[in-house]
């Protein structure tokens, strides 16, 4: 038997990954992680500096489509258990360059299972003794399921029915995990959650950008009329439930991971701009602010607003894009009546954290 827990963790340098990974080394300081990542625009290392110094913890840059990379990784540190994050994911970027998706999310994570079951297994069915109760965890999306009425919410049933490049290569890469459980008898499990929030997520995000464009003093674009509607997850709380799923979930299963926690895009900049207008008003001086935030100050900023103004003024409606889903709720049920997960936070308490922590980032929060 494995004297240690030896797991893979891909794109974690990335939003969700570098909540994970601390989380992961703190709570289990037995397992040895090795993150795979190729520190794409998404990932940044400074993501994981509180990490750098333990002895459980190895990086490696790199493809997950490398398969030589990735059968290297395997042998040299023995790896027993994969948490694959990486992924392209954002749907605009899709829009304008779908092939980049299909590479990294469908072949990717085909080298990646290929890989697990060449090492794990001596054929179909068949794992080596000492890695029988090696899984592999595939983490995925609500967007796979399309788009919802304004009443119903996805389960683990709901039919796939993606309608971006993005989702599209995301429910692809779900058929493949579940194609090596059917075929092979891989263990495998497979998370879906809703959009998550919080600390390290890249500025390109919705609420990311609510925050960076109100504090440059810039327009807050909201696409259409604002009224997309997504189920808003707090990322520790997806870190608690990944955990959760990778030990003790079913072989072959998926779970859905949502915060019942339903806001329309208008709505999320709205909450945000009070919240900003509570704990860093526009009347304040914002020589620092300014300082901090030269790369959004442009011409398109608002000086009249630097009086105390609301930054709800700021919010601009601008054409929506292509294919933009309407709604996606999730419904957590067997997560919460199987495996006994439950969110710690709700929208008001985790918009409150996560407004805070970019304040700190951009170090205004004493200003």
């Amino acid at each position: 038997m494995l004297s240690s827990k030896n797991i893979l963790v891909t794109g974690c340098a990335g939003f969700i990954g570098s909540n994970f990974v601390p989380y992961f080394l703190d709570k289990y300081p037995e397992y040895n992680i090795i993150n795979l990542d190729l520190l794409t625009y998404a990932g940044d290392l400074e993501n994981l500096r509180e990490c750098e110094d333990n002895p459980n913890y190895k990086f490696i840059t790199g493809n997950i489509c490398n398969r030589e990379l990735v059968e290297f990784i395997f042998r040299e540190y023995d790896i027993n258990g994969v948490i694959h994050f990486a992924a392209e994911s954002h749907v605009d970027n899709s829009i304008k360059n779908p092939g980049l998706f299909i590479e990294t999310n469908v072949n990717g994570t085909f080298t990646l299972l290929d890989v697990a079951k060449e090492y794990w297994m001596y054929e179909p069915f068949n794992y080596k003794e000492r890695y029988k109760d090696a899984r592999f965890h595939h983490i995925s999306t609500d967007e796979v399921y399309g788009t919802l009425n304004e009443t119903d919410l996805f389960t683990e049933k709901t039919p796939y029915a993606p309608n971006s490049p993005y989702s599209a290569s995301k429910a692809s890469s779900d058929m493949i995990v579940r194609s090596y459980q059917e075929t092979f008898g891989m263990n495998t499990v497979i998370t879906n959650c809703s959009n998550n929030y919080g600390p390290k997520q890249h500025d390109e995000k919705l609420i990311p950008t609510i925050i960076r464009k109100a504090l440059a003093g810039k327009s807050i674009p909201i696409y259409g009329d604002g009224k997309n509607v997504r189920d808003w997850l707090y990322v520790l709380d997806h870190c608690k439930g990944i955990d959760l799923v990778y030990h003790t979930g079913k072989e072959g299963n998926v779970y859905n991971i949502g915060g019942r926690n339903e806001r329309t895009n208008l709505e999320i900049a709205n909450k945000i701009c009070e919240i900003l207008d509570e704990k860093y008003p526009r009347l304040k001086c914002h020589t620092k602010r300014d300082s901090v935030l030269e790369q959004e100050m442009t011409t398109t900023s608002h000086p009249e607003l630097d009086s105390g103004s609301s930054y709800k003024e700021l919010i601009t409606f601008i054409e929506d894009r292509a294919g933009h889903d309407r709604r996606y709720a999730i419904d957590a049920t067997k997560l919460e009546s199987e495996l006994g997960w439950r969110a710690d936070e709700d929208f008001n308490s985790g918009i409150v954290k996560t407004v805070e922590w970019y304040l700190e980032k951009l170090e205004l929060n004493n200003v």
